[in-house]
């Protein structure tokens, strides 16, 4: 099982391109431009395509919208759907299962949440000419991002997140941070002011991979919020009127929602699921859920976060990957030491694939007609 979570974006690619290949998967890659990682190799966003071109129904999985937790998600997708012949035994004459592997693969190199410009590219699919403007935000950016410093000290800012959180309660604190924000470059969840290059790569296989379908289970795979190890079921859309009662009927009781307060995810924008609705329009049906895989207590993930950012806005990024405030990071979204963990988010992805495979069998022609 160790061999399935690689320890660096590389080796995780190399992993996922050769299961691909001995799965027979028609693969295509997109290179980002003006960036390496840190061992001077070319990043990119790799998609493997299982049965027909032109699929009635189609299973799509994303891994490393948040750049280091696609450790986790591409675990899934090459350990489950690939080596374990999940998506090839699915694939059929009107089944397709699309892969897109490493969609912010900068930050999957650099170990970072964010990607090569500090955005969240999970906040960043919103129309940048108005944005969503989060004003609770602007109150605690400054706790979050301190002004410059020689030096990072966790007991002080674990001090001042603590004093925050009492003052504001844990629920408006995370809903302040969490929600996505477009006034703060160099802050937390900051969504951008123009299209990132991997949401721009993503609209493309959306175009050209998935909007022809009729009916679209879609899985965005993440870590960090949550009980350990549990795979919670969030759901992240679908525009007809059924949406929600259909994931409901596919996921079952662990299926939470966002916008109803029962997720440990408050209710962000901007998430890459809009493009998959936008790609379909009103001729096809969008189940869409994140399978958000918990790690630590949320204190602990916003302190790696705090840290994470400080890092890269005092080192350059081939120091900074290599500093040891990176354990905090990969303690937070990616801890592939803990055996445990990593059997709970592989027995957990078997569950979740299998309720989407089967949640897609059953649909009826008549939903996407």
């Amino acid at each position: 099982m160790a061999d399935t979570f690689p320890p660096d974006y590389a080796r995780a690619r190399a992993a996922f391109l050769a299961a691909a290949e001995e799965a027979g998967a028609r693969r295509r890659t997109f290179t980002l431009p003006g960036h390496l990682g840190p061992d001077g190799g070319g990043l990119h966003v790799d998609t493997a395509v299982l049965g027909p071109p032109d699929p009635a129904k189609l299973l799509v999985t994303v891994s490393g919208t948040h750049g280091i937790e696609g450790f986790c998600g591409s675990a899934c997708q090459t350990g489950v759907l690939l080596r374990e012949g999940v998506a090839k035994a699915a694939a059929g004459a009107g089944t397709g299962v699309l892969l897109v592997h490493a969609l912010n693969p900068y930050g999957f190199a650099h170990l970072r949440r964010v990607n090569e410009d500090n955005i969240d590219l999970n906040r960043n699919f919103v129309d940048h000419g108005a944005p969503p403007h989060n004003d609770a935000y602007d109150a605690v950016h400054r706790t979050l991002v301190p002004d410059e410093a020689a030096a990072f000290t966790p007991g002080e800012l674990v001090a001042d997140l603590t004093a925050l959180r009492d003052r504001l309660g844990p629920q408006r604190l995370q809903q302040a941070v969490t929600r996505g924000q477009y006034r703060h470059p160099d802050g937390l969840f900051y969504g951008g002011d123009a299209p990132a290059w991997s949401r721009r790569v993503f609209e493309t296989v959306v175009a050209e991979q998935i909007a022809g379908a009729g009916h679209v289970a879609y899985i965005d795979l993440h870590t960090g919020l949550g009980e350990r190890g549990v795979g919670e079921p969030i759901f992240r859309g679908g525009r007809d009127a059924d949406a929600r009662e259909r994931a409901r009927r596919w996921y079952g009781d662990a299926l939470t929602d966002s916008e109803e307060g029962t997720s440990s995810s408050t209710p962000i924008v901007g998430n890459t699921a809009t493009a998959v609705a936008d790609g379909l329009g009103a001729s096809g049906r969008l189940t869409a859920i994140t399978l958000e895989f918990g790690t630590q207590p949320g204190p602990e993930v916003l302190l790696a976060l705090c840290a994470d950012n400080w890092l890269h806005r005092h080192r350059p990024p081939a120091e900074a990957v290599r500093s040891g405030l990176k354990r905090l990071i990969r303690a937070a979204f990616c801890p592939a030491e803990d055996a445990r963990w990593r059997g709970q988010v592989l027995q957990r992805a078997r569950e979740v694939f299998d309720q989407a495979l089967t949640g897609l069998a059953d649909a009826k022609h008549t939903e996407h007609g």
